[in-house]
């Protein structure tokens, strides 16, 4: 009996030092260190404009405004705190018309033909429903919208856009924008 004691005892003092040192200490080491090097990153790369957050380089947002670059739809309605998709099958009919509703609403306040080819990304949400990047496809399909609502030139907006785009890993991958960069842009051009 005295020795299932005494294993029992290590096994606690065990569990005790191992709870201290990996829950407590290591955790705030890190924090520390990424304080330090990374504080940019390790804070949610909040991007700040007078002082003031406007948004994460990380998280997509819904932007209200025809002069502004719209982003994937959201399951989620771009609340951080609930990320995900909506799980819906390809022919689930509350996708279907989802999607249907968002290419005739994207060729309306894009003034596109009805049989104009609408990138997918701008019809469906990702898997967090918090995706900040569009493709530049469905960056270039929003120019014109853009141009005439802030009454500045296509080309211009164009410009902007090649000057924020970037692959998500540089080997792999079509090009993409963020879109809270781009919407930051266009309020700094006027």
């Amino acid at each position: 009996m005295g020795e299932i004691m005494g294993e029992i005892k290590r096994a606690v003092l065990l569990f005790a030092v191992l709870a201290v040192v990996l829950g407590l200490i290591y955790p705030l080491v890190i924090t520390g260190i990424s304080q330090v090097v990374f504080p940019f990153q390790a804070n949610g790369e909040m991007i700040k404009i007078n002082g003031t957050v406007v948004g994460s380089e990380l998280i997509g947002q819904d932007f209200e405004g025809s002069q502004y670059f719209q982003g994937r739809p959201s399951a989620v309605e771009y609340n951080a705190s609930t990320s995900g998709g909506s799980n819906y099958g390809p022919t689930n009919q509350k996708l279907i018309d989802r999607v249907n509703q968002s290419l005739t609403s994207i060729r309306a306040n894009n003034s596109l033909s009805s049989n104009a080819t609408i990138p997918s990304d701008m019809v469906l949400a990702s898997g967090s429903g918090l995706d900040r990047y569009i493709s530049v496809q469905s960056a270039i399909i929003q120019v014109p919208r853009i141009a005439k609502q802030r009454n500045i030139s296509e080309t211009v907006v164009m410009e902007l856009i090649n000057n924020t785009e970037e692959t998500q890993f540089p080997w792999i991958g079509q090009p993409v924008v963020n879109v809270l960069k781009l919407n930051i842009g266009l309020d700094r051009i006027q």
